[in-house]
This record gives C-alpha cells, sequence and structure tokens, in this order.
C-alpha cells in the first residue's frame, strides 16, 4: 500500500463564503486557515495547496473578546531609525478591518513559500456583498 500524494493539476477547488457578523476573531480564523489549507479534505498533502477559497464578509463586525479592542496592536515600521507606528485594534478596524480577519489568518498559517500563496486565496470584504456570485460560494459552518 502506497501513501497518496496530491499533484497540482488534480485538485478540485471550491468556494465558501463566511460570515463574520458576531464571530469571534481568532475561532473564525483557525476554521479559515484549515480551509484554506485543505486539511478538511481527504487528499490533504502537507507540501500541495490543496485549499478551497474562502470569501469573508462583514468584517467590521467582527468580535474580540475581554478589551482586546484596545489592547491589541498592530505594528507597522518604515525601515528608518525609529520608524516604528501602532494601532490598536480599535483604530486599525475603523481604518481597514478586512486587514484584522487577513492578519488572524496569515499567523495561523505555516511560515514558508506555500502560505504566501495561500493567503491569496483569501478573500475579505468589510460589507454584506462580494463579487464572486459567479463562483456560486456556499456557505462554510462552524461550530
Amino acid at each position: 500500500m502506497r501513501t497518496y500524494n496530491a499533484k497540482n493539476g488534480e485538485i478540485e477547488r471550491s468556494w465558501w463564503v463566511v460570515d463574520a457578523k458576531n464571530k469571534t476573531l481568532g475561532r473564525m480564523a483557525s476554521e479559515i486557515a484549515k480551509v484554506l489549507r485543505g486539511k478538511n479534505k481527504a487528499v490533504f498533502t502537507p507540501h500541495v495547496d490543496t485549499g478551497d477559497f474562502v470569501i469573508v464578509i462583514n468584517s467590521d463586525h467582527v468580535s474580540m473578546s475581554g478589551s482586546k479592542w484596545q489592547d491589541k496592536q498592530y505594528y507597522r515600521h518604515s525601515r528608518f531609525f525609529g520608524g516604528i507606528k501602532s494601532l490598536t485594534a480599535e483604530q486599525q478596524r475603523k481604518k481597514d478591518s478586512t486587514f484584522i480577519i487577513t492578519e488572524a489568518v496569515h499567523g495561523m498559517l505555516p511560515k514558508n513559500k506555500l502560505s504566501r500563496e495561500l493567503i491569496k486565496k483569501l478573500k475579505v470584504y468589510a460589507g454584506a456583498t462580494h463579487p464572486h456570485a459567479v463562483q456560486k460560494p456556499q456557505a462554510l459552518s462552524m461550530q
């Protein structure tokens, strides 16, 4: 008996839609990372992109527990001395709420070249509409 290894050409990709309204950020991000990676499929292969596309809508209405909206910091650096800047999660939500979900999912993917390809299959939108109706996405159920 031999172990099955998926190949890039023989993977069927489907589209999933997630409504982030009143969902906890971390729990939602871990489920999305599993689907992007392909761990929900029987043909999962660690070194091959076997995952599906995920659309997240209503990123403005995602929730965090405790006082994370005031305590959690998002940092960026300009590469100049003293060029570090930070925003709280509340400020980042007002500026760009899609960044919060993208960063949470990106942090849960493996740290290698494959994750840079996987994150491109995540589409996040602040409102309730998305332009991917042609792909006929199915609702992703989360516990």
